[in-house]
């Protein structure tokens, strides 16, 4: 487990349990639930759908080899963690800041970007490249270039 600043963890699967998750993950793909915990003294506690939901995401990218974080939406993020997030350098997404695209806030001299704030930017750039790759299309298919 990798331990990173203001108890925000990355897990990246030991060798050791690959075949845990491995089994995990076809029981966190089933429709419904109705899965329990059951604690070390017998008691059982069904698995909200809210939880049984998360943990079938964060299973499934752990069995596609990804490392997992979870961040909750109100967290402030320092600019490199931002960038990390958006895979851009730190200096781009200084720029971004300062062109207004992402709202920020400052704290002392530190610039501070809000989870959610990274997260809606970040939707808003895979709907606009998705709308320009579709017009690209469309163009090449008017031109004949495009076959479908």
């Amino acid at each position: 487990m990798l331990k990173q600043k203001e108890s925000s963890e990355s897990v990246l699967i030991p060798e050791q349990e690959t075949e845990a998750i491995a089994q995990l993950e076809p029981i966190l793909s089933l429709e419904s639930s109705q899965l329990r915990l059951v604690a070390s003294n017998g008691e059982e506690i069904v698995i909200p759908e809210s939880v049984y939901s998360l943990l079938g995401q964060v299973v499934r990218a752990m069995a596609s080899g990804q490392v997992i974080s979870i961040v909750p939406h109100n967290r402030e993020l320092t600019t490199q963690q931002a960038a990390d997030i958006l895979n851009v350098s730190r200096p781009f997404l200084v720029k971004l800041l300062e062109n207004g695209e992402i709202p920020y806030i400052k704290v002392g001299s530190h610039r501070r970007i809000l989870f959610q704030d990274l997260m809606v930017y970040k939707e808003q750039r895979k709907v606009k490249r998705r709308k320009l790759l579709d017009q690209l299309i469309e163009m090449t298919e008017e031109a004949g270039l495009y076959e479908e």
